[in-house]
Formats: C-alpha cells, structure tokens, sequence
C-alpha cells in the first residue's frame, strides 16, 4: 500500500483487519530508511492532522532509537528544519506541535552537551526572538510545551547510564534559563491563565530532574499564591507536591522550614472546603500537607527547635484524617494520611533515646487522639445511609477499613499495653452506661480496634483481655456487621482462650448460635474453626454440643461449600484431641448420612448435577481427614501439654473409615473414571489422609496401589500421579510397605511411555506430573532406577521431548527431572549409561531453550541443568559443547561464531562451579540469542 492509503487504513477503515494490517505495515515504514524523507512530506500544511502527527512521530522515533545513524554533519540541519516546524505549528494542531517538539528535545538530548551546549538558553532564545508571522503567546505557547516536553523525554529516554547522568547536571544547570522566564510569567498581571497553567506544568516537569530545593523556592511561593485561583489550582498543588516530593530535597533543611508557614496558611482554605463540601480542594490541600510531613519528617523533627511549628503541621495532617464525612462517599482524603503516621512513628522510634523521650512525650498524646480519630473513621454509617450505598463504595470501605485496622496496629508499637486499657474503659463505659444507649456503630468500631490489634499480637501478658470476654456477652447484638465484629474478635482471642480455658463457656455459646445465621457464615465458621485448631485439648466436655450444632447446619446447609469444608476442618481439630472410641462414635454419626447419599448417587446415572453433590461430599471428607491427626504430628505444645493427649491402642480412626467406604469409593470411581474433576477429588481423599497420618496411613498402601493401578491403566490423569508421588515421598524408606509402591511407580511409568508413544502435547498436565514423580523417586528412591523392567532410555527421551513443550510449568518440572538425575551418574549404571549416550540430545534441547525456544523466565532451570552437567558429565560436555555450536544458526541466527566460542569457554571455565555465574552467562546467552541485549527489555531482567 502507499502510505497514504495505509494511514487513511489506519484511521478511518471499519474492518479492524485492515487496521491492524495497516498499522504493522506503517510501524515497518517509520523504522526504515525512507522515514527521513517522507517524514516532512507529511508534515505539509495542506495535510489533516492525523497524517501530519504521523510524520512527527517517525521524525522522534529515528531520532530517539536510531541516532548513530544519523552523520554529524546532518545534526544542524535537522535542529533548524525542527525549530520552523515547531513556530509553524505553534498556531497549529496541538498534538502535532508535542510530537515535533518530543522529536526537537530527543535531538538536544542526544547532542548535548559536546554537539549543542546551551540546548536550552538556545530554545528560549529562538522562541523569544520576534517573528511577525507568528502570534507572540503561541510561540510563548510553544516554547512552553517544549521546555516541558523536554526532562520527560529525559525521563523516558534510552540514553546509556553514564549518559543519563551526565546529560541530568547539564540540564539541571540549565534551570537557569528556565526558572527565571517562569517566575515572569507567573508573576505578570495580564498573563492569561492558560499560560499560567502551562507555566505551572512546566515547573512540574523540570523539579524531576532533582534541582536543588533552593532554585524553586520563589516558583514553589508563586505555585501557592496560585492555589487561590480556582482555575490553576489542580495544576499548582501537582507542582507544589512535585517539587517537596522529591527525594532530594530532604538536604535543604532551611528550605523545608520556610514552607511549612505557606502550608499551614492554606488552613483557612481547607476549612472553607470541607464546610462546602467541595472534596476536590480539600484532597489537594491535603497532599500538599503530607508532601511536606511525609517525606521530611525526619529531616523537620532533627530541627529541634522548630518542634512546636512542625507539631502545628502534623496537627492539620490530623485534621486531614478526621476529616468530616463518610470515606469514600463524602470524602477521599482521609486516606491519603495514613502512611504519614507509620512514618512519623519509624522516624520517632529512630532516635537516640533522650531525644526519644522527647518526643514520646510530646507525641504519644497525638497518638492516642489519632487511634480516637481513626475509630471515629471505621464507623459504619447509620443502616439508612449504608443501604443506599453502592456494592464498589461497601468494598472501598472494606479496604479503607483494613488500612485502618493495619494503622492501629503499627501505632501499638508506639503506645503499648496503654492502648488496650484506653480500648478497654471505654468500651465498658459504653456497654454500662443506661442513661445514654450508644449506637451499635460506636460499640462495633472499639471492638474492631481490639479486634486488629489481638489479632496480630500476642495479648496473652494483657490485664484487660479477662474483662473484655467478661463484656462480649453484654453487648446486644441487634445487626449483622456488629455480630461480624464480635466473631472476628472472640477469633483473634483464641490462643487467649487456651491458655484461659475456664473462660470458653463464657463465648462458645455464641459463636455456635451464630453457626445457625447464614449472614454470618464466614465469621462465625472462621472463628469456631480457630477455638478448635487453638483449644482443642479444652473442648472435650463441649465436643458433644458443637458436633451436634454443626451436624445441623451442614444437614439444612446454611452455609456456601468454601464455609462447609472449613467447618469439617473444624470438626477435624476437635475429634483429635478426644479417646479413640469417642471419635469413631462421632465419625459414625458425622459421617453416615453423606455415606448413605454417596451410596445413592453411585447408583445413578451420571450426570451434572449429581456430579456437584459426589464433588461436595468427597471434599467433605477430604477436609475432615486434612486436620483430623491423633499422632499430634502439628503440635508444638510443650512437654507439660502432652499429658493430655491419649494413648493410642488399634488402628487410626481415618483408616477406620476409609477401609469401610474404600469399595464404595470405589464404586463411584468406576463410574465416573473419565471425569478429571471427580477422579482429582477422590484423589484428594487419600493425599490429606496420607499427608496427615504419614505412618498411621500404611495400612492403605496395597489397596490404594492396586485401585490407582487399574485407574491410570484405564484413563490416566494427572491426579492419580501426584498421590503416587505423594506415597513413594512417605514410605520410601518404609521396606515393609513400598513394594506396592513400587509396583505402582514401574505401571505408572510404562503407562506413560506409551502416551508419549501416541503422541503427549494434549497432556501437559500429566507430562508435568510425571517429571515431578520422576524428580521425586530420584531424590527419595534412586534405585528405582535399577529396576530391569524401568526404560531409563526411554524415560531420558521423555525428558527431552518435555524440555521442548510450549507450558512454563511443564519445562520447569521436565528441568527439575533432570537436576536431579544428572548427579546420578555415578552411582546409577543405567542412568550413567544413558546420560553417556543421550546426553548430547539433552544438550542440543538445553541449548535450544536458551537460543529462543523457550520462555526467558525458564532460564534460571535451564542453568541447572547446564551446571549439573558440567559437574557430573565434564569431559563429555566440552566435546558436546563444540559439536552443537558448529552447527549454522544454531541455537539462533541472530548469534556470531565469536560469541557462540565465548558463551562455550565461559561455560567450560573455572567459573563453572559458581552456580550464580552460570545462571548470569546464560541470561546474558540468551539476551544475545534473542536480539534483546542492550535493549530497554533487559532492564527488568
């Protein structure tokens, strides 16, 4: 196509086809040779903007990415066609006037200092100069627009390091030419304000480049008088909060203090806002607030004479977080200050102890207000106001919760113990008091600070926790977020409540009558599911009562699958501390209705439905076995808890009943064999068990070998190789027990060579499993590969086909497979045989990976594999290394026969043992193969 037409394509062709060839033809033209000359062509005056801006870029885009293609001689040319394309546009179209001056500043960016100095006293002496043809403000216009093109081009810009910080002084040096014209134009009564706000946008951009806080002052003074003018405001607070953010201003202390009187001068302004309601002006004034605090606190609270002004500005921040309203529906700024508190409090905490005391003293009462203000912004608001909000404000205020719970817990460090006891008295006074009834908001938002601050540090030495339980009962609880608080709270305390047993009575009745509501779901399951893990050895006399209340939510199912198999997890803490016999009366009766409903849909034919109930009730159980350990294997108790804990005589009760419903799971399998999601859940069954019981689980073994035989030999699925990692992981060492794990691994391998055999890339997943299950028999059972009737050949063949498949997750399996493996060859005759035979394959399919083939983020395991086989196999890889290397084009044409040489010597060197060195020689291979060395992708690698 021409140009033309493919730019008319581009933007005005419905068929999105067309307009995405278009685009990667014209992406083609703008990096060619011919871009120079029809550039200009495209920037004619009789052109519509769309075309003229695309000549603009490809003039920016040669500039900034080929610039050694440029000879130096052209250097000057190009800077004047520039210039009088910009003062030709500077009445013209506005985006075709930034691109020409992006491109203008990309050329001074490239050529200064040595090819242009003075880059920008000559630009505003060009753009000041008179020239009738054009309009005085448009060129001022102009100039504007490229001084503050100009340092965000730095910003972005592909220059190499050294460059980078060699062109950062030259143009910081510069401000001189700058700042001065700026402070002017602010400053002259008949500036419009349009100028003025480009003016302001201009400062924005050039603070970046880390000027010394004392050239801005009189612009940062300029930008606060603007704040007063509606119109420049949002553009004066960007530039004030720019110029105090940045990380180098911290060095101008003098600086930093003549600014705070400006900032607390704006408090008139803030007040006047928040009565009108006007948020737009109050969230500004409050970043400029915290610019300020946030990012100098240290650096204001060294100047210790200064104390009480910096106090008076830590004062209006917290007039900033209490600010009057609901967040986020009658205000977003509250939020904005909470980071300042953390780092206030860090700063504080920093000094030297006496200056510390100081500070504690005149600090800690701001932060006891601060946790005041912060509660009073956690209330919910009255059930009316709350109804009419929408489902994204509800979740906002979740958020702005959390960061507020996060907040009261930071400031504990600062407060202490004291915290609590302030939490405490006044949530009695609350409760007690019957002259005036609180609202439920101002009883939920103390508890929801105790709760934040218990449940993430231990309140076991606390005074006050005794009273708190003591109070829970006798708060009414008349709705539902309240009750949510005094779940989550009663949750927090659980480990409180182990060590106190004798207070449980006082809130299991409680939660279990919060079990019945389903809008408690989550907080009442949750909680009861803590007091189990945490009290167990406590809860026998109760074990009765909570088995019978949770049989009854499961049976009416109040409660969704996720808050179901939590409460099984719960069930399964509180069976393992009682007698064996008292467990399996409880499994008995726990477990038989959904046995008998098992029964029935075994029965039936399958279909989606009762698909869903046999996934349901398999994960039940799944999750009952998950925590149900009467061996104790989780617990670190001290020696004096051990007393408690019964003597075990006879089988395990798990393997009790997992022998008595083996045939019916049996049953559902044989029905149900093609479906992964089903097969994965039985699967489950047994991979909790066994990971819970470990030992205990050895009575299993032959019949669970034998059922997943005959599954993976009739339809394999990844599942049922992840259990058979899982058993030869546990009872490798077990010789009693293994040979049927044994038997299992060789079928589950044979199984699989001859999937490979019919051709494997429709299984990913099950290529990847196996790796792992080879991986695992070799660092667990390396004889394994002994047996005569294993193909380590083939096996070996498997690995390298996998190494090649498009799935990260099956390359990174197929690698580790080979990390383990390779050490073995030595010691394994077959797999030192094969290694010795095939191993240049593996080699050639390493390479590969490196050359292109595979994903980078693999690279890492793929100098695995290289390192192991420079440690175990050296003498064949350096014969390896050459032969593949000689290869044409290989592991990539964008590779020289020199760097090939180099990457094989690095690899063959002393540096070999450094495991780090060889991971860096191959990302720096692979960057080289990939045409991406030296590029702005490599930065983030």
């Amino acid at each position: 196509p021409s140009l033309f037409q493919a730019l008319h394509q581009l933007y005005y062709d419905p068929n999105i086809e067309n307009k995405n060839l278009a685009q990667k033809w014209l992406m083609q033209a703008q990096v060619s040779p011919q871009a120079w000359h029809f550039s200009w062509l495209l920037l004619h005056m009789d052109k519509v903007p769309e075309i003229q801006y695309f000549g603009a870029s490809a003039l920016h885009i040669k500039i900034s990415r080929y610039w050694n293609d440029i000879p130096a001689d052209q250097y000057e040319s190009l800077k004047s066609q520039l210039f009088t394309h910009i003062t030709r546009f500077a009445s013209g179209s506005k985006i075709v006037l930034t691109r020409l001056c992006v491109a203008l500043a990309s050329l001074a960016l490239s050529m200064m200092p040595e090819a242009w100095p003075c880059a920008v006293a000559d630009m505003v002496r060009m753009f000041q100069a008179e020239d009738s043809n054009v309009d005085g403000r448009a060129r001022c216009l102009a100039l504007l627009e490229l001084l503050t093109v100009l340092p965000e081009e730095f910003q972005t810009s592909r220059l190499p390091q050294y460059r980078k910080g060699q062109v950062r002084s030259v143009l910081a040096q510069e401000c001189g030419s700058v700042f001065p014209l700026l402070e002017q134009l602010l400053q002259q009564q008949d500036s419009p304000g349009f100028i003025k706000q480009k003016v302001l946008k201009c400062f924005s951009s050039w603070v970046q480049l880390e000027i010394p806080l004392m050239d801005c002052e009189n612009l940062i003074h300029a930008a606060f008088t603007s704040l007063q003018d509606p119109e420049l405001f949002d553009t004066a607070v960007e530039a004030v909060v720019n110029a105090i953010s940045q990380p180098d201003a911290q060095r101008y202390v003098n600086t930093l203090l003549k600014l705070i009187p400006p900032v607390l001068g704006l408090q008139e302004q803030l007040r006047q806002a928040v009565q009108s309601g006007d948020m737009e002006t109050s969230h500004g004034i409050c970043r400029i607030a915290v610019a300020l605090g946030e990012n100098h606190s240290r650096a204001l609270l060294d100047q210790v004479e200064h104390w009480q002004s910096f106090l008076a500005l830590v004062n209006m921040i917290m007039f900033c977080t209490g600010i009057p309203g609901h967040y986020p529906v009658n205000e977003t700024t509250s939020s904005l200050t909470l980071t300042f508190w953390y780092t206030l409090q860090d700063d504080i905490l920093s000094f030297e102890p006496d200056k510390q005391a100081v500070y504690q003293q005149v600090y800690r009462p701001v932060y006891f207000q601060l946790v005041d203000v912060l509660l009073h912004k956690a209330q919910f608001p009255s059930d009316e106001e709350y109804g009419f909000w929408s489902s994204d404000e509800k979740e906002q205020f979740r958020i702005y919760r959390v960061d507020i719970s996060d907040t009261l817990m930071y400031v504990y460090e600062m407060l202490g113990a004291e915290l609590l006891s302030s939490l405490y008295d006044k949530l009695g006074r609350l409760l007690t008091n019957t002259e005036q009834p609180s609202t439920w908001q101002h009883t939920e938002a103390l508890l929801y600070g105790f709760q934040s601050i218990a449940e993430t540090i231990d309140v076991n030495y606390s005074d006050v926790v005794p009273g708190l339980i003591g109070l829970i009962p006798r708060i009414s609880i008349s709705n539902v977020q309240l009750a949510d608080t005094v779940m989550f709270t009663i949750g927090a305390l659980s480990e409180w409540l182990a060590d106190h047993p004798v207070m449980i009575n006082n809130v299991l009745p409680l939660v279990l009558q919060a079990l019945g509501n389903p809008e408690l779901s989550i907080s009442s399951v949750s909680t009861l599911k803590k007091i189990c893990r945490e009290c167990k050895y406590d809860l026998p006399p109760y074990a009765a009562n909570i088995v019978a209340v949770s049989q009854e939510v499961l049976m009416k199912q109040i409660h969704k699958t996720s808050q179901c198999m939590w409460l099984m997890q719960a069930l399964g803490f509180l069976l393992s501390a009682l007698q064996v016999e008292e467990i399996l009366k409880n499994l008995h009766s726990l477990i038989t209705p959904y046995i008998q409903q098992l029964e029935k849909l075994a029965d039936e034919t399958p279909n989606p439905s009762n698909k869903l109930a046999i996934i349901h009730i398999l994960g039940l159980l799944s999750n009952l076995f998950t925590t149900l350990d009467i061996s104790h294997h989780d617990d670190d108790h001290e020696s004096t808890e051990v007393k408690k804990m019964p003597v075990q005589q006879g089988p395990n009760p798990v393997v009790v009943v997992l022998q008595q419903v083996f045939q019916l799971i049996q049953k559902v399998l044989s029905k149900w064999l093609n479906d992964a999601q089903v097969v994965e859940s039985v699967c489950a069954i047994f991979e909790k068990s066994v990971k819970t019981l470990l030992d205990d689980f050895a009575p299993m073994v032959p019949q669970l070998c034998e059922m997943l035989g005959q599954m993976y030999s009739t339809i394999p699925q990844a599942s049922a190789i992840d259990l058979t990692r899982q058993l030869v992981h546990i009872f490798a060492h077990e010789p009693a027990h293994f040979p049927p794990i044994k038997a299992l691994f060789l079928l589950v391998t044979s199984v699989t060579l001859t999937l490979f055999q019919q051709g494997p890339r429709d299984h990913p997943d099950i290529v990847d499993s196996f790796m792992q299950l080879l991986a695992q028999a070799l660092k667990r059972k390396p004889d394994l590969f002994l047996c005569s009737n294993l193909d380590v050949k083939a096996v070996f063949q498997c690995g390298v086909l996998s190494l090649k498949f498009p799935e990260a997750p099956t390359v990174k399996a197929s690698c580790g497979f080979f990390t383990e493996l390779l050490p073995r060859c030595g010691e394994i005759a077959p797999v030192g045989q094969v290694v010795h035979e095939d191993g240049k394959v593996l080699l050639q399919a390493v390479l590969e990976g490196v050359g292109g083939q595979a994903s980078r983020s693999l690279m890492d395991h793929f100098a695995e594999i290289l390192f192991a086989l420079n440690k175990h196999c050296f003498s064949y890889l350096s014969i390896w290394i050459k032969e593949a290397m000689q290869q044409d084009g290989f592991p990539s044409a964008r590779i020289t026969p020199e760097q090939k040489e180099t990457f094989s010597q690095q690899i063959l060197s002393r540096e070999r043992v450094n495991k780090r060195r060889v991971k860096e020689m191959v990302k720096e291979f692979t960057l080289l193969c990939r045409g991406l060395h030296g590029t702005e992708y490599t930065a983030d690698y």
